[in-house]
C-alpha cells in the first residue's frame, strides 16, 4: 500500500517553483552568516595558523566488527589526526579516516594554511576532513565557545546517533543491535548483501531486539531494478525493527525508486545529490537524505533539505573524534534528524579522553569550548605508526556458500568494495535463502593458493 504524505501543506505546491537555481540561492544565502560572525571575531595575529602537526595512527576493531571489515575495508583503521597551533597558543584537532573521507589533508593543503588566518580558512572544505575540523576546533578555542557556534545558529540541544556495521551474518545482526541498544542507542545501519541471508537476519532480530531500536539497511544498489528488489523490500519490512533502506537500486534510476517509494512504506534514504536535489523533491523520489561532507557542504546541503521538507542523517565517518565534530553539526542542522553515522563504535579503543554518552539514542551537544572534548595523547603515542605509502591490501579469499552445496570464491583485486562491485555486475548470485560467507584463512595449502590466484585473475568463480 502506498504510504500517505507527510509533507508539509503547501510544500507540493513550491516544488512546482523550485528550480536548480532556487535551490542553489537557498543553499548560497545558508552558510553567510556564520562566516560572517567568525570573520568578525577572529582577526589579528593572534588568530594565524603556526604550526600544523599530522600524526598517523592505527586504531584497533572491536572483534565482532573487525572480523567483518577484514573481509574487504581492513583498511579503515588508518586515520590521520590533524593538530594545528595559532599565534594564540590554542590548538585545535581533526582527524582524516586516511582511505575512506570526503577529503583527506595533504601536504600542499598544510602548506598553504601556513601564517593564514585560520577563521578566513575554516569554510574551505577542499582542505579536507582533518584539517578543516581541526581550524574550526581551534578558532572555537581561541574565541571560547562551542564549535558549533562558529557553524551557525544552534537549533537542537541533542542529535541522535547511530551504531554502524557492515554486513554481517544473523547472529552478528543479535549481538550488535543487544550492545548498541545497551550503551544508549535506538538504531543500527548496517549493508544488505546478497552474500548473507537477509530473510534471517531479519528472523533473527524479530524476538530478540526491542521495537523501538531502528535497524536501516543499506543495500548500495545490489536490489538492482525496482522489479527484483520490491518483494524483498515487502518481506523485510514486516520486522518491526527495520527502520529505514537506503539506496536499494541505483540511484540514478529515478523511475524505479519513484515506484519503490511509492509501494514500500518503510522511508527510503538517498544520498545527497543523485538524483539532482530538484528532481528528488519534483517527484518524491524518496523520503530524505544521507549527508556528507566538509562544512561547507552540509550548510547548503541543510538549506536545500529545509526548503524540501525532508530529514537526512549525518554521514560523517571516522573515530570518536569526528563523531565529536557530527555532535556540532548536528546542533545547527534542523533538518538532521535521523541518527547519525560516524562508525566509531567499529573501535577498541577511542582518541578523546572521555566518551561520546548517549541517552535513548540521543547524545547531548557538547558546551565546552572547541570540540569540547581533548585529545588522548597516551592514546595517540600508543597507537602511533608510520604512514603507509599506499592502501594497504592484504591478500583475501572469501567463500560463500548455499545449501545445495555450491560455493563462491572472490578475491581481493586491488580495488575497494570489490565484493560489492562484484554483485552489482551480476557476477554474485542474486539475494537467496541460506546463503553464508566467511573470510577463508590462508592455510598455506595449495588448494588456498590456487583458489585465490584464480579469483584473483579470473572474478568470483562457482565450485560444487
Amino acid at each position: 500500500m502506498p504510504r500517505s504524505s507527510t509533507n508539509p501543506a503547501g510544500l507540493l505546491d513550491r516544488r512546482r517553483f523550485l528550480g536548480a537555481s532556487g535551490l542553489a540561492l537557498a543553499a548560497t544565502l545558508a552558510g553567510t552568516g556564520p562566516r560572517a560572525w567568525a570573520r568578525s571575531r577572529a582577526k589579528g595575529t593572534d588568530f594565524r595558523v603556526e604550526k600544523v602537526d599530522r600524526t598517523t595512527v592505527r586504531i584497533p576493531f572491536r572483534e565482532t566488527p573487525g572480523r567483518a571489515l577484514a573481509r574487504e575495508i581492513p583498511h579503515w583503521d588508518h586515520f590521520e589526526i590533524v593538530e594545528v597551533t595559532l599565534g594564540s597558543g590554542h590548538v585545535g584537532f581533526g582527524e582524516s579516516m586516511l582511505y575512506y573521507s570526503w577529503g583527506v589533508t595533504g601536504d600542499d593543503d598544510a602548506a598553504r594554511v601556513l601564517g593564514k588566518n585560520a577563521a578566513s580558512l575554516m569554510w574551505d572544505d577542499s582542505l579536507g576532513s582533518g584539517l578543516q575540523q581541526a581550524l574550526f576546533d581551534a578558532v572555537a578555542r581561541g574565541l571560547d565557545v562551542p564549535l558549533h557556534r562558529l557553524l551557525g545558529e544552534q537549533v537542537h540541544d541533542t542529535t541522535p546517533v547511530s551504531w554502524w556495521n557492515i554486513d554481517i551474518p544473523p547472529a552478528d545482526w543479535v549481538s550488535e543491535c543487544q550492545e548498541a541498544y545497551a550503551q544508549g542507542y535506538r538504531a543500527m545501519k548496517t549493508k544488505g548483501r546478497p552474500w548473507f541471508d537477509i530473510w534471517a537476519c531479519a528472523d533473527a532480530v524479530r524476538d530478540t531486539i526491542p521495537t523501538d531500536f531502528k535497524i536501516g539497511v543499506d543495500f548500495n544498489d545490489t536490489l538492482l531494478t525496482a522489479e527484483q528488489g520490491i518483494p524483498i523490500l515487502k518481506d523485510l519490512e514486516q520486522t518491526p525493527q527495520i527502520g529505514i533502506f537506503e539506496t536499494p537500486i541505483p540511484q540514478s534510476d529515478v523511475e524505479g525508486n519513484v515506484r519503490i517509494r511509492n509501494e514500500i512504506e518503510i522511508p527510503i534514504a538517498l544520498h545527497y545529490g543523485t538524483p539532482r536535489p530538484a528532481v528528488v523533491i519534483k517527484r518524491d523520489v524518496c523520503d530524505g537524505f544521507v549527508a556528507g561532507g566538509g562544512a561547507s557542504r552540509l550548510i547548503d546541503t541543510n538549506a536545500v533539505a529545509a526548503t524540501a521538507g525532508l530529514p537526512f542523517w549525518l554521514q560523517l565517518v571516522g573515530s570518536d573524534i569526528t563523531a565529536a565534530w557530527s555532535l556540532h553539526c548536528g546542533a545547527v542542522l534542523s533538518n538532521a534528524t535521523w541518527p547519525a553515522v560516524n562508525c566509531h563504535q567499529l573501535f577498541a579503543a577511542r582518541l578523546l579522553t572521555n566518551p561520546i554518552l548517549l541517552t535513548e539514542g540521543y547524545a547531548p551537544i557538547p558546551t565546552g569550548p572547541g570540540l569540547g572534548f581533548e585529545l588522548d595523547r597516551d592514546a595517540l603515542d600508543r597507537y602511533r605508526i608510520e604512514k603507509p605509502a599506499e592502501r594497504p591490501d592484504p591478500p583475501r579469499l572469501i567463500e560463500t556458500t548455499w545449501p545445495d552445496g555450491r560455493r563462491l570464491y572472490t578475491a581481493n583485486t586491488g580495488r575497494v568494495n570489490f565484493m560489492l562491485s562484484a554483485a552489482n555486475a551480476g557476477q554474485i548470485p542474486y539475494f537467496e535463502r541460506g546463503v553464508d560467507s566467511r573470510l577463508l584463512p590462508d592455510d598455506g595449502s595449495d588448494a588456498w593458493r590456487t583458489r585465490y590466484n584464480r579469483a584473483r585473475s579470473d572474478g568470483p568463480f562457482l565450485e560444487r
